[in-house]
């Protein structure tokens, strides 16, 4: 989603004259757009603010003005503490602000001081931004959802991302056919709690993201859809149903969990058990046999015991997970989990997050494995490290490389899986034509 927003901040300051540039040093505008999810994410801000504010003297000196700029969760959560630490930093602002960079701006040229603006709008910062600019590419984000209700215990979406919000499921499909009609063929959709999406229609009802993703697949050129990230107790069997359905919705999902233990889970306040998790991914793979899952985890959550660690590995074995991120827990300040009394030694936490992405690692080399031999349709999005190579995205998120011309960028073709590796797949083209050359067939919808 961050990705998602620092484009539509380009957006909006693009009137004002200001382009992307590639290097921070002699840039007119820096901005942070950053992450609170774990405390180590917010410190790094810190350390990279300091790094830039010697760029920023060094314009000043040679007569010119850097504006640094701190945006997104960090700055929503800190906001005067940040100014304080950091008085070199001339804006901070909340995700839900930047569509007012553009009188931030102004207000910063017309008095000394920083401008802090960590509100959250009565209306949708969605209803005042400009017409996304193109994107270059095959693929792109598109923000649909924001916020969160659930208020888990140890996260601080619910703080700094505000209540829920779903956009009209008409402001989505105009933006997503914009992004088709540039070029764009696989668009993943975003929400902080993506799968209880209920945007509303001018015609007074109220669209499911199962119902959004069959209008997004019925867009000309859109021939891959994704959405991220899922709650599971908000998966309803419209979406499931979708994903039976609906063959541009890939068979990927990311659903986190966080844990294997019922007692931990109670205490995150996730409103599911265990059990409701593993009927969930059966009901998902009866509904689409080759469903292919990632998720979260949370290792050393406070009070977790030697068995509840024990639960999660079970879990995982019986579930086998594609690809996931795990992390020890980190207390956020201001969540009820930060003030739990029995928190978990650091050394308890990396000794158990070991094992588990051992366990973790181990899945997802063996699913890419298993995929040796087959031939798969990939997105080739993106030039490869070597030259001549290509890289792209089987329909498991998968990272696949092949040696393939460069007019092949932004399309689909089936490409046959010649070997795995922990992150990556190679390729190569199809079996040799009859006449000898090798040949790569393209995937038209």
């Amino acid at each position: 989603m961050n990705v998602y927003d620092s484009a539509r901040m380009a957006d909006v300051l693009a009137p004002l004259g200001y382009v992307p540039v590639s290097d921070a040093a002699g840039a007119d505008m820096v901005i942070l757009n950053t992450c609170h999810i774990r405390e180590k994410a917010a410190e790094k801000v810190y350390s990279e603010l300091g790094r830039l504010n010697v760029l920023k003297d060094e314009m000043k000196q040679g007569g010119g003005r850097m504006i640094l700029a701190v945006a997104g969760c960090v700055a929503q959560a800190e906001g005067e503490e940040m100014i304080r630490r950091a008085p070199y930093v001339d804006m901070v602002f909340g995700p839900q602000t930047y569509h007012r960079l553009p009188q931030m701006v102004a207000e910063l040229s017309r008095h000394a001081g920083a401008v802090l603006d960590t509100d959250f709008p009565s209306e949708p910062k969605f209803d005042s931004l400009p017409e996304a600019a193109a994107v270059p590419g095959a693929t792109a984000f598109l923000t649909v959802q924001e916020g969160c209700d659930k208020f888990c215990t140890f996260c601080v979406v619910p703080y700094t991302r505000g209540a829920e919000y779903s956009r009209p499921p008409d402001s989505v499909l105009t933006e997503a056919r914009k992004l088709a009609q540039a070029g764009v063929r696989e668009i993943t959709v975003l929400g902080q709690n993506v799968n209880n999406y209920h945007g509303h229609s001018p015609d007074g009802g109220t669209w499911t993201l199962g119902r959004l993703i069959a209008g997004l697949a019925g867009i000309d050129g859109l021939d891959r859809l994704r959405y991220t990230t899922s709650y599971p107790a908000d998966m309803d069997d419209d979406l499931i149903a979708a994903h039976r359905d609906i063959p541009e919705l890939m068979p990927f999902l990311h659903l986190p969990v966080q844990t294997g233990s019922d007692k931990v889970l109670a205490a995150m306040n996730r409103r599911h058990s265990a059990d409701d998790y593993r009927r969930l991914v059966e009901k998902l793979r009866r509904a689409r046999p080759d469903m292919a899952v990632s998720s979260d985890f949370i290792v050393g959550f406070p009070g977790e015991s030697d068995a509840d660690f024990e639960a999660t590995l079970k879990l995982v074995e019986e579930i086998g997970f594609v690809q996931a991120y795990s992390f020890k827990f980190s207390a956020r300040p201001g969540t009820p989990a930060a003030t739990i009394e029995t928190q978990v030694p650091e050394t308890l936490k990396a000794e158990r997050l070991a094992v588990l992405q051992d366990m973790l690692n181990r899945q997802q080399r063996a699913f890419n494995e298993s995929c040796v031999g087959r031939t798969l349709p990939v997105l080739l999005d993106r030039v490869g490290r070597y030259p001549g190579q290509l890289a792209g995205r089987s329909p498991y998120m998968q990272s696949v490389h092949v040696d393939a011309p460069q007019d092949l960028l932004g399309e689909i073709v089936e490409l046959h899986l010649v070997a795995a590796h922990d992150n990556s797949l190679t390729a190569r083209p199809l079996p040799s034509t009859p006449d000898g050359a090798g040949s790569i067939e393209r995937v038209y919808a």
